[in-house]
């Protein structure tokens, strides 16, 4: 049977945090078309499968829970992929809260514009004390993301759409391929990078995309993430990837040109702790953090075609 919508929660080992998002569940205002909720396991190993088992789905929704072992978001993305039954596959992340008429402003577009994907603003929610460093630059990397306040279309590489609040005709991937599955989270690993991709391949191959500020998400944002460590770590594994990609292509050397970006880098951090202080430099520290990720890679990769 084929439904217009299929809305799928991907999820891995957040129990805790995937209960409060089912407790959120029943405020979204279901469309006006036929849809379905899917829910995809990626090889939880907490009390998750408990927890959806026994959950009490919201009346008149139709439900479906499925467990793909291989880990990794891109292969929980994919799995959503093969099993919806929706015309249209939209995605919802297990650390996030609709707006009530979420769904609905998404039908509105569909109705409207017959777009081949979109994606609606996400706002940041602190579960726990703001740092004083944790400016207001650094959102995006925690998932704040805003194009403005009009519906328009997008075209351009750089204004990326995350998958916490996107969704597609699911039949592009057909003309684009599926997620990217040596990119994404894996388990504890910090990495990302899976949803730009598939955003920029959408946009490569001249396919409608909107922007939909009306369809918003609140992304809960935990303790966990509120350390410097966390953006450090983001951006290494950032440059770590870049640095594999380029020795890939070509010699196992990293260029000298990386080496001075690494010490300007650290010069930069340096030169604004001194004159604003620890709280100012974090933006800095990631720069440098990417550096070194990037010339380790680099180095110390594997090589294309090797395990």
């Amino acid at each position: 049977m084929t439904l217009a919508y299929t809305v799928a929660l991907c999820t891995h080992n957040h129990a805790g945090r995937l209960e409060y998002t089912l407790a959120d569940l029943p405020r979204i205002r279901p469309p006006n078309a036929a849809w379905e909720f899917l829910v995809i396991d990626n090889g939880s190993r907490d009390t998750t499968p408990d927890l959806l088992a026994r959950h009490n789905w919201p009346a008149g929704w139709v439900v479906r829970v499925v467990r793909e072992e291989k880990l990794g978001i891109a292969h929980a993305r994919n799995r959503a992929i093969a099993e919806a039954h929706g015309e249209y596959l939209i995605f919802l992340d297990d650390d996030e809260s609709a707006d009530p008429n979420w769904l609905l402003s998404y039908e509105k577009l569909i109705l409207a514009r017959d777009p081949d994907a979109f994606g609606g603003r996400i706002e940041v929610v602190f579960e726990d004390p703001r740092p004083r460093w944790l400016s207001d630059e650094l959102l995006g990397f925690l998932g704040k993301l805003d194009w403005g306040e009009e519906v328009k279309p997008l075209n351009d590489p750089g204004t990326p759409l995350y998958t916490g609040n996107f969704g597609f005709r699911r039949r592009i991937v057909e003309q684009i391929g599926l997620f990217d599955v040596s990119l994404g989270r894996r388990g504890k690993e910090n990495n990302g990078g899976e949803d730009v991709d598939f955003y920029r391949r959408i946009v490569g191959a001249g396919l409608r995309v909107w922007w939909n500020p009306d369809a918003v998400i609140y992304h809960r944002i935990q303790a966990a993430k509120l350390w410097r460590g966390y953006f450090h770590d983001l951006h290494y594994r950032q440059g770590l990837m870049e640095g594999i990609r380029q020795r890939s292509m070509g010699s196992s050397v990293p260029p000298r040109y990386l080496l001075g970006q690494l010490l300007r880098a650290a010069a930069a951090v340096w030169t604004q702790r001194r004159q604003e202080g620890r709280d100012a430099t974090v933006r800095k520290e990631m720069n440098v953090a990417y550096f070194v990720g990037q010339i380790r890679g680099w180095a110390l990769g594997p090589r294309a075609g090797t395990d």
